[in-house]
């Protein structure tokens, strides 16, 4: 156990206290909780990538507790009637899918990816999406929309650059 897997696990125990915060009536309050979480996020990653405390335990919770995290608001938002329910349910799908293709891809001994600058930039634009929701901006919703098809052409991306890999990786190999 290190500092940037304490961070890590620290997302894990803001979940419930966001979702707290969220239902006892303070979404803004649990917007900042939320943007506390993206910034343990930031920090443990540079921590452990600049100090070498890369670990396998951290790189399998820090995406879980990220996936997590927007599962949970994700969830708040709909409960709350702040989002309709088919924009959860891409969010939900397309999340649930790089789940399971990342754990299936996994346990099958292929090479995966890191984040990219794509990634990146799909979690700043749910971020900023998720603010004009909390303070009920009047674009807020058409904003969602749009980051959502975002998120699925990064995903793609991420498809795309996985099966260019391990295509080179098998060619290498034979």
């Amino acid at each position: 156990m290190n500092v940037p897997n304490l961070l890590t696990l620290s997302r894990f125990i803001l979940i419930p206290v966001y979702l707290i915060v969220f239902f006892e009536g303070y979404p803004k309050t649990a917007f900042i909780i939320l943007v506390v979480a993206g910034l343990t996020d930031i920090v443990d990653g540079y921590w452990a990538r600049s100090r070498g405390l890369v670990t396998q335990i951290g790189v399998m919770l820090d995406p879980l507790a990220d996936k997590t995290m927007m599962l949970a608001v994700i969830i708040s938002l709909l409960l709350s009637g702040m989002i309709p329910w088919e924009a959860a349910l891409a969010i939900l799908i397309r999340d649930l899918g790089m789940i399971i293709g990342s754990a299936f891809i996994h346990f099958r001994g292929k090479q995966t990816l890191p984040a990219n600058i794509w990634g990146k930039l799909t979690t700043v634009l749910y971020y900023s999406a998720i603010l004009f929701i909390v303070f009920e901006t009047r674009f807020a919703i058409v904003y969602l929309w749009f980051v959502i098809a975002i998120s699925f052409l990064t995903s793609l991306i991420y498809i795309i650059q996985f099966a260019v890999l391990n295509t080179n990786k098998m060619k290498v190999k034979s």
